[in-house]
């Protein structure tokens, strides 16, 4: 005789485990991660661009981007002299809000800057 058998009010166990709801769990926490906000490093990338153009002086251009950016002055002086050599230079690249919080703010210092999403 099996124990089952022997003690029959105690509840057979269903096929394909336990009766702890633990598949529930796993589909709640499935919804749960489907919820969850993306993380940073999960965003779609921006670049905010620094056009050349002949309204600000060239010290100014770096003062502002040493001021408003993580770069430092070498940094922004090379990003400087790309924009004027070429036209355009890649500032920075990040995701959307904090590209928009950046061309927002150089902007305000009469920058001419512009964002487009990496592909």
């Amino acid at each position: 005789m099996n124990e089952s058998e022997m003690n029959p009010e105690q509840p057979k166990e269903k096929p394909g485990g336990s009766d702890r709801g633990e598949s529930t769990t796993t589909a709640v926490r499935e919804k749960q991660a489907e919820k969850a906000p993306a993380r940073v490093d999960q965003l779609p990338p921006f670049r905010v661009i620094l056009h050349n153009e002949d309204t600000n002086d060239m010290d100014h251009v770096v003062e502002t981007v040493v001021a408003l950016t993580p770069h430092g002055r070498t940094r922004a002086v090379d990003i400087m002299l790309t924009a004027h050599t070429r036209g355009l230079a890649t500032l920075l690249v990040t995701h959307r809000e904090r590209a928009e919080l950046y061309v927002e703010q150089l902007r305000s210092k009469k920058l001419t800057v512009t964002m487009e999403r990496t592909i």
